[in-house]
């Protein structure tokens, strides 16, 4: 018994001194402003270890986060495969009722107003969600926002008039204005800066996730009975009725599947933030509710059901208060130490001190980036949904056409390489990140939109079925979501490092967020008015070079002008 309870001191020994190491600062230890000379006693001096994505802290709050973190790709984008006919099957017709109503450009125009909403409704929420999240909590506005995702994505599927899909987009809109807590929450989960460049790049990559299933989804269940014939066509397993023409509700709302599945999807993850995501607010940490006291009794009866038939033994863990208690009393001399950092307490930074010129610099690259991000989103599948022109007399400048691709090909196209800007996300970024640094990152990410958007209205000019246009097709593709995938992130790292403090964290995001809003509402109604405007004057490629390639020369020449500041 004695040997037992001397090895249980030795090993508590070395397990107080790796937790001791590991607590979290409950202020602002360690952030910008208030970081404090703790490094006077000798360190470590070997290099630290590559982190890897199984060393990440508090793992399963960062998967019910990252599957909440779907919302918005669900909500936004699952649309942009099939929206050119979407707008087209809703379209009002004019009143001289000409051949030319349902042209690409009159369809573009309705489109951007349709795309705009959503973020539009995000701008105008974003920040009163951050500040509500910092004086409430984030659980619950996490979870409110989600529940009214779910109802908006029905009532959308459910839509026949144009006015009814602006309305429940604007819904979704609202509902999806609390991105920016769920980057709060993620700042807050994982602590240690050693992780957080990690950590960052999950919602990110959670982001291109749901943008990637979104498209597939988007694409290939619209209109499900020209699309999934097998399965809803005449002769189709679901057509129980026997119906000549297909099933009978995706007949008549065929643009209905991808959005309720995606309230499905919303569904489930809405169910597993009420049973698990815990309150990361500082000082509300340990809040419970009914939602959370079920989670646990749920995971208690399913490792009951797991462990029935094993073995017993007599080990039982202790509680943390009794673990705390057993540590102390082993290692006396740590009892000062904890105390001290336990009951730090945050820095409040008030509201106008939070606006720092760092912080300014951060926010407006923040929002150049959507700005013209958002509207290569919409106008790349419109473009190439319409139909193709007879280029034989076309210019370097002046040709006109789309690629008259079909839905469920551009989402199939759009998500393929979204796979490969996963992949590039995992892989090279983390690479790169640490071998040139998050602005380096950031930069070379800005070369490659401006060059990318020169390039892409060229796609005009080879249509047709030849190789060619599928290579360059490929490699406009490619090079877009490679730029966005390395930009994104690094946005949410600078933005997140620029914060004065962490308890204003949630705000900080919340006005990146509203500003991103903003920018994603103004990209694709400017973009699409401009590409209407080509359309009619026969210069496809206006929209592109006038719009996308100028707001992406901005904002590389804005890179360079705060890098002093920054």
């Amino acid at each position: 018994m004695a040997r037992h309870l001397i090895e249980g001191g030795e090993a508590s020994s070395s397990l107080s001194e790796r937790r001791t190491s590991s607590i979290p600062p409950a202020g602002d230890e360690g952030w910008e402003v208030t970081r404090r000379p703790e490094s006077t006693a000798p360190t470590a001096v070997k290099p630290a270890p590559d982190i890897r994505w199984q060393d990440l802290p508090n793992k399963d709050q960062l998967f019910i986060l990252a599957l909440c973190r779907l919302s918005e790709p669900l909500s936004n984008v699952c649309l942009l495969p099939y929206i050119f006919y979407l707008v087209r099957s809703v379209l009002p017709a004019s009143d001289d009722d000409s051949p030319t109503d349902n042209s690409a450009a009159r369809i573009s125009e309705y489109s951007g107003i349709l795309v705009a909403s959503f973020p539009l409704a995000q701008c105008i929420i974003s920040l009163p969600w951050g500040r509500l999240s910092d004086k409430h909590g984030r659980r619950l506005s996490i979870i409110g926002g989600l529940f009214i995702s779910v109802v908006a994505n029905i009532g959308f599927g459910l839509s026949k008039t144009f006015g009814m899909l602006l309305f429940w987009r604007i819904l979704a809109g609202l509902a999806n204005g609390n991105v920016s807590i769920m980057r709060t929450v993620t700042a807050e989960v994982v602590r240690e800066r050693k992780y957080q460049t990690k950590a960052f790049l999950l919602l990110p990559l959670v982001f291109n996730s749901g943008m990637v299933l979104s498209l597939a989804l988007g694409g290939c269940l619209a209109e499900p009975v020209v699309n999934l014939p097998g399965l809803f066509g005449p002769d189709g397993i679901f057509n129980s009725s026997g119906n000549p023409d297909g099933v009978g509700w995706a007949l008549e709302y065929p643009y209905a599947l991808p959005a309720l599945l995606n309230a499905f999807l919303l569904g489930t993850s809405l169910l597993l933030a009420v049973l698990g995501l815990k309150e990361t607010l500082p000082g509300k940490e340990e809040r419970s509710d009914w939602g959370l006291r079920a989670g646990r009794a749920i995971r208690r009866f399913i490792t009951h059901l797991w462990n029935r038939g094993a073995i017993p033994h007599k080990y039982t863990m202790m509680e943390e208060s009794e673990e705390a208690v057993f540590l102390n009393d082993s290692q006396p001399g740590l009892e000062k130490a904890e105390p001290s950092i336990a009951t730090a307490k945050p820095a409040k930074v008030p509201f106008r001190g939070i606006w720092t010129r760092k912080v300014i610099s951060a926010l407006i690259s923040f929002g150049l980036l959507p700005l013209h991000n958002s509207a290569f989103m919409h106008i790349f599948p419109v473009y190439l949904s319409s139909p193709p022109a007879d280029n034989t007399e076309a210019t370097f400048f002046a040709f006109s056409g789309g690629l008259g691709l079909r839905s469920a090909i551009i989402g199939i196209w759009l998500s393929v390489f979204g796979i490969g800007g996963i992949l590039l996300q995992l892989f090279i970024y983390p690479r790169l990140q640490k071998r040139i640094g998050t602005r380096g990152v950031f930069r070379i990410a800005l070369f490659m939109f401006p060059v990318t958007y020169v390039a892409a209205p060229y796609l005009s000019l080879l249509a047709g079925d030849h190789g060619a246009r599928w290579v360059f097709l490929g490699f406009i593709v490619c090079a877009q979501i490679m730029a966005r995938t390395m930009a994104i992130p690094s946005t949410v790292i600078l933005l997140t490092e620029a914060a004065p403090a962490k308890t204003v964290l949630g705000t900080v995001h919340g006005a990146g967020n509203m500003l991103a809003s903003l920018a994603r509402a103004v990209g694709p109604a400017v973009g699409g008015y401009v590409f209407a405007l080509g359309v009619d004057e026969g210069v496809i490629g206006l929209v592109w070079w006038l719009y996308l390639v100028g707001v992406a020369l901005c904002a590389l020449a804005w890179s360079y002008l705060t890098d002093g500041r920054a």
